[in-house]
């Protein structure tokens, strides 16, 4: 095929292809795989056996992007109403947050959601705000647990230097 080709000019199959491979969202990723399998011809229990939906979400699906195109598609769930109501920071806040990553938390360790939580409540003013919420946001930044690593109580340090001194070093 020319690289030089343009999008618009593949056809419906090789465009959802195209989306289904470029998607970094998995909701979006899944819906555009279905898409794809049935505009290549596939039956909507194929489809579903792929991708891992049920035949009933498969069909929505379908009659979305049949209706409104690939935009139809993806995770809607961001645009029920009340969202931005129930959004504990501003995108100002949640920017700042994202500043606040990039260092240690005021106590040296790392960040977990019960810090990312705390961090909250100070900012915003707003009491009780869960753990779950903190995971929230870390994850909506794109950040994956951190936890140190365990150490062994009983272990000897002496021991310990001595293995790192005759192990070769990587």
């Amino acid at each position: 095929m020319d690289p030089n080709t343009q999008h618009e000019d593949r056809s419906p199959a090789e465009q959802l292809r195209r989306r289904y491979r470029e998607a970094k969202d998995p909701v979006e990723r899944s819906h555009h795989q279905i898409a794809w399998l049935l505009a290549e011809g596939r039956t909507v229990r194929e489809a579903a056996e792929a991708s891992g939906y049920s035949e009933r979400w498969v069909r929505e699906l379908s009659r979305r992007y049949r209706e409104h195109g690939a935009e139809g598609l993806g995770d809607r769930r961001h645009r029920n109403p009340g969202g931005a109501e129930r959004a504990l920071l501003t995108p100002e806040q949640g920017e700042e947050l994202r500043e606040a990553l990039k260092a240690p938390p005021a106590d040296g360790g790392l960040w977990d959601s019960r810090k990312v939580a705390e961090w909250i409540e100070r900012r915003t003013g707003r009491r009780g705000v869960r753990a779950q919420r903190g995971w929230e946001y870390l994850r909506k930044l794109g950040h994956t647990p951190q936890v140190p690593r365990p150490s062994n109580a009983d272990a000897d340090p002496e021991e310990q230097e001595a293995f790192k001194k005759s192990s070769p070093s990587g």
